[in-house]
């Protein structure tokens, strides 16, 4: 058994062990820290809309060890509990969603893939430097000319000597610039000189000799201005006991990885949807139009509600992420469900910044007003670690081939008896209760997806308020996604084959056909 004591660390507030300190402390802890460099020492709002964040910030927050939670338990962490990340993820976004998905970045795509696949004698100086030093880390998967297309990277890798030269060009990784450590994905070079199939992953300390990353560009992306991303070029050498060892195969290992990640959206979700409400709820009770309160108002209710349902369902997949998520699991089989849970959550994230920015009005447009900045920073959450087009396709093609192989053709029949929709498909049998054609257009595949990443959040929902949760919540929410499934039910099975006209511009301009005065 290792030594222990190494990885002791001490909390600078309490002088509690980080391992041992009660969780609600450990966040009280934070949210104070936050409250401190975020509102009492800066202005969060001046700070937000500027590039990077200001070294104190990270400095301050990150020395209370947040990212210990993604860390085992035998290295000096608190035991990567999937609860205590979510509930690290929504206590930041509450704050700050850029402060939050830094921590999602390092957890998920770098400590929770570490400590499930790194060779034992990698782990222990990584995990010590996070949590003594206070270092991040990242993922590079995505390469300017393959995004989607992640199987088809050509970042390259060949073995010599015990060692790993990895070559190519990376993109559109969080942190760019700013983290010491890197998991860095490349396939094979053969003898012959083709790529292989499958995908290896390697940890690369950028610290080290031949293991620098030269960053070529920042890139001025829009919306979470505190987080740098740009293009990185590799060259690297990597030691052999820097390279994780998959279970199977490195491919199912990265869908395993995305997986997890995506289960753990609606942490970063659950904090930034609830200040959106609260937010919303204090402006519509102070504001009055036509001598009364905003918040009397019929449209404002119901835009109000809706927040509030995205709340609920949240709060949903947090409780069922929790339960599923962790890296004892095997989910490079789950792709259905996580699909369901990344695409669903980032689209509620998306309205709720829409609707606390109508509520609000013309303040909202003032960068430096939390509400219409959440439309920019909430909107890449539907891009990156898959579009939510792909997504929703991704899950109309796995129903299929469930459906096939169980010879099942009717919709609802299947989803009644499907485990993540076995009771929600019964609250809608009217709209579901029809034969699947499974030849569908990919337009339609994507619409179909929508409804079911629905149906499977209505399932979270019902099985939150048999938990406890608060009945009237769980009933708006419930009723919130009806409402949606229903309209989109209805688009799904509206015909609509149009497609674009190449040469438009012929014939097309309204001004020949406005008679002269």
């Amino acid at each position: 058994m290792m030594n222990q004591s190494k990885y002791y660390v001490e909390e600078s507030i309490t002088g509690l062990n980080i391992q041992d300190m009660p969780f609600e402390s450990f966040l009280k802890n934070l949210k104070e820290r936050m409250k401190s460099v975020f509102h009492v020492r800066a202005d969060i709002d001046k700070m937000a809309i500027k590039r990077g964040m200001p070294p104190f910030v990270m400095r301050e927050i990150m020395s209370l060890n947040p990212l210990a939670v993604g860390i085992p338990y035998e290295f000096g962490g608190r035991g990567c509990h999937m609860k205590e990340n979510l509930a690290l993820l929504a206590t930041a976004s509450y704050e700050s969603l850029a402060l939050s998905l830094t921590f999602g970045i390092n957890s998920a795509l770098f400590l929770q893939p570490v400590a499930k696949y790194a060779q034992y004698e990698a782990k222990a100086p990584i995990f010590d430097r996070f949590l003594n030093q206070q270092n991040m880390g990242g993922l590079m998967i995505t390469e300017p000319d393959f995004g989607s297309d992640a199987l088809n990277m050509q970042t390259s890798s060949t073995e010599r000597n015990g060692k790993y030269h990895l070559q190519g060009t990376k993109h559109w990784a969080g942190l760019t610039g700013w983290a010491e450590f890197w998991l860095l994905t490349a396939r094979e070079r053969s003898h012959s000189g083709d790529l292989k199939r499958d995908i290896d992953f390697f940890i690369c300390d950028i610290n080290s000799p031949g293991q620098q990353i030269v960053v070529e560009e920042i890139y001025e992306n829009l919306g979470l201005y505190q987080i740098p991303y740009g293009r990185n070029r590799l060259d690297v050498v990597i030691p052999g006991v820097q390279k994780l060892i998959p279970e199977t195969t490195g491919v199912k290992m990265m869908l395993d990885l995305l997986h997890r990640s995506r289960m753990q959206f609606p942490g970063m979700a659950m904090g930034f949807i609830h200040r959106l409400l609260d937010e919303s709820i204090e402006h519509v009770n102070q504001r009055a139009i036509g001598g009364k309160p905003l918040f009397t108002y019929d449209q404002v209710q119901q835009r109000l509600a809706k927040l509030q349902a995205s709340y609920t369902i949240c709060s949903a997949m947090c409780a069922n992420s929790s339960e599923k998520a962790g890296i004892e699991n095997d989910l490079s089989q789950i792709g259905f469900e996580a699909n369901s849970v990344k695409s669903v959550v980032t689209d509620l994230m998306q309205e709720a910044a829409q609707s606390a920015t109508q509520l609000v009005g013309a303040q909202a447009y003032k960068l430096n007003h939390i509400a219409g900045r959440s439309i920019t920073d909430s909107r890449p959450f539907q891009i990156f670690e898959g579009s939510n087009d792909i997504l929703y396709a991704q899950i109309s093609e796995s129903l299929v081939k469930m459906m096939k192989k169980a010879k099942e053709g009717n919709l609802f029949q299947f989803l009644k008896s499907f485990h993540l929709t076995a009771k929600s498909a019964s609250f809608m049998k009217d709209i579901l209760d029809f034969e699947l054609d499974t030849n569908l257009a990919q337009r339609k595949m994507v619409e179909l997806g929508q409804v079911l990443g629905r149906i499977v959040s209505f399932e979270m929902v019902i099985n939150l308020g048999a938990k406890g949760f608060r009945s009237d919540l769980i009933s708006n929410g419930l009723a919130m996604l009806n409402q949606e499934i229903t309209a989109l039910m209805s688009s799904f099975k509206h015909e609509n084959q149009t497609a674009v006209i190449e040469d438009y511009q012929n014939n097309s301009s309204w001004m020949n056909y406005v008679l002269a005065i």
